[in-house]
């Protein structure tokens, strides 16, 4: 009688394992959002955008960035909790939106990264300048310039 409820209930054990991992996994990663839905949060959550126009693993600068930034657990924790994470995949025909927001930042169809709050306004970093294209990303520099970013932003939300 034991042996057969445990067998009757095994594919709902197997269910709970597979979805309590994978929530497990997920955890400590970034989850992206497309265009419409990361600027819908942003507006609703009131918080600044990082929007990645990205390739893929092939393209050198993307996979150097996922590897040393987006996969760091510390910025990516930064970024899940203070940030509406957006990746416009170029690898597919952009939307109307995304490609008129590539084209206000002269993207030219290629790897570009952007800080906006949730009004859509530049973020520019702490001498005026914008910063969009990177080469090269240090991660304790960028959690400097999230930390930047998080100050300035909230600053200007205060009455």
């Amino acid at each position: 009688m034991k042996k057969h409820i445990a067998i009757r209930y095994l594919p709902l054990i197997a269910l709970y394992l597979f979805f309590s991992s994978a929530a497990t996994a997920s955890g400590d990663r970034i989850v992206w959002y497309g265009l419409d839905e990361g600027l819908s949060r942003a507006r609703t959550e009131k918080k600044a955008m990082i929007i990645d126009f990205f390739y893929n693993m092939d393209c050198p600068r993307c996979a150097k960035l996922q590897k040393e930034v987006y996969d760091n657990p510390t910025i990516a924790k930064k970024i899940r909790d203070e940030f509406i994470p957006i990746r416009i995949d170029l690898t597919k025909k952009l939307t109307k939106d995304e490609e008129l927001l590539g084209e206000k930042y002269d993207y030219k169809n290629d790897c570009l990264l952007i800080f906006l709050d949730y009004e859509k306004k530049l973020i520019k970093d702490q001498t005026g300048k914008k910063l969009c294209f990177i080469d090269k990303v240090d991660p304790d520099e960028f959690i400097q310039y999230l930390d930047h970013i998080k100050k300035t932003h909230y600053q200007s939300q205060r009455p």
